[in-house]
């Protein structure tokens, strides 16, 4: 890799002697793979040779923080500039992450094998899905590092002390779907904490979330003219809006969830037969569909020209290095920009919202809530009953029905 870099004798061998060659190289060659310049290289190389020099022949026992800054106060006393500190701890730190020298900060957390143990549990005894295990984990976890900070123990854990919980957490503004789903994972958990002896076995059943009924709300839908603008403002040349235009055709046209969007691979798009094969996650199972001409074209424009060649066999990947499949997260990002850039209002700006577009524009096409549930990969036909609150058509002929005599 060095070879690829340094052009000129002297300074190859002045990288090649330097300690931690082999270590360097190897790493460069590693963001390299992943898609980094060679200009991004150079700045690399040349920030790890100084590294290496300042390390210590022990640095393979460990570098913490404290010990990484010390050492970078070595190297701005060389040459210092408002970047020199701060470029050289963003560079060496992966370096020494990738080599398995890094120590990471111990973050003192009292319940961290409960929640270890808990995690497990939902992988291996109840199979949840990756995605609802780091929902669960996060909204457990806050709860123990609360319990852990107002000094409350577990075992010795009251109703009074869950109602103090959630009057704490409601300062974050949160409504009754949000406290209501709190408690069902609160009551989940605390059931399996009592099965392993941890707290009362009766706490679980002392939750009483707030009542959420049935079809209570709206589907939070843009309109589609909306959606329009937003997929006309994609039509360029810039690599960014043409895999956004991609991404957003998938949420938008075929009502694709945001995970199945970051998960869809491209074995699962078969050119040759026009259609898209992707698992559903909340069926569990396979759907396909047709691959519509823009779509393909969306797609094919993308992967053609812009996507970064590497490994990964999922379909998004990100522009910048190290090129790293994205994440439901990042697709969130990416619509929630779209919004906010074109100064569209919504209730709410993320992948969901283009879902909901979807159905609502099927309805508007007279499509039967059945087909529409299939179309979005619904369960059951209780989660596409919902959008008959949006069919005007339908709603304005009960409006319009005459009950005659019976009034």
């Amino acid at each position: 890799m060095f070879q690829r870099l340094l052009s000129s004798a002297s300074g190859l061998h002045r990288h090649q002697d330097a300690p931690f060659a082999a270590e360097r190289e190897r790493y460069l060659q590693h963001c390299f793979d992943s898609g980094a310049t060679y200009g991004s290289l150079r700045i690399k190389s040349n920030e790890l040779l100084r590294a290496a020099l300042l390390l210590g022949a022990d640095a393979s026992h460990g570098i913490d923080m404290e010990k990484l800054k010390t050492i970078a106060a070595r190297r701005t006393a060389v040459r210092n500039s408002p970047t020199t500190e701060r470029r050289f701890i963003d560079i060496t730190r992966p370096w020494l992450k990738f080599l398995g020298w890094w120590k990471e900060p111990i973050v003192a957390f009292e319940y961290q094998w409960v929640l270890d143990q808990y995690c497990r549990w939902m992988l291996d005894e109840r199979g949840f899905s990756d995605s609802t295990i780091v929902s669960w984990r996060y909204r457990v976890r806050n709860f123990l590092k609360w319990c852990s900070t107002t000094g409350r123990k577990l075992r010795l854990l009251q109703p009074s002390d869950i109602d103090d919980y959630f009057i704490d957490e409601s300062n974050h503004r949160w409504n009754r779907v949000t406290v209501a789903t709190m408690a069902g994972v609160l009551k989940i958990f605390l059931r399996y904490a009592a099965s392993q002896g941890w707290c009362n076995p009766r706490l679980a059943e002392a939750i009483r979330g707030p009542r959420i009924y049935k079809q209570e709300s709206l589907p939070f839908a843009p309109d589609w003219a909306d959606v329009q603008r937003i997929l006309a403002d994609t039509l360029t040349d810039d690599p960014r809006d043409v895999r956004d235009r991609a991404i957003l055709m998938l949420l938008s046209i075929y009502g694709m969830r945001a995970t199945e969007v970051a998960s869809l691979r491209l074995d699962q798009v078969d050119w040759q037969q026009h259609l898209i094969r992707m698992f559903r996650l909340k069926r569990r199972q396979p759907q396909v569909y047709p691959l519509l001409p823009s779509v393909a074209e969306a797609l094919a424009r993308y992967i053609d020209i812009i996507r970064p060649s590497t490994s990964h066999p999922e379909v998004f990947i990100g522009l910048n290095s190290p090129q790293h499949p994205l994440t439901r997260a990042g697709i969130y990002t990416i619509v929630s920009a779209r919004f906010l850039a074109l100064g569209i209002e919504v209730a709410h700006r993320g992948p969901h919202a283009l879902r909901h577009a979807c159905a609502t524009r099927l309805i508007a096409e007279g499509l039967r809530l059945k087909e529409i549930g299939d179309h979005l990969g619904h369960r059951c036909t209780s989660a596409t009953r919902v959008y008959a609150k949006v069919d005007l058509a339908a709603l304005q002929e009960v409006g319009d029905f005459d009950l005659g005599d019976l009034q």
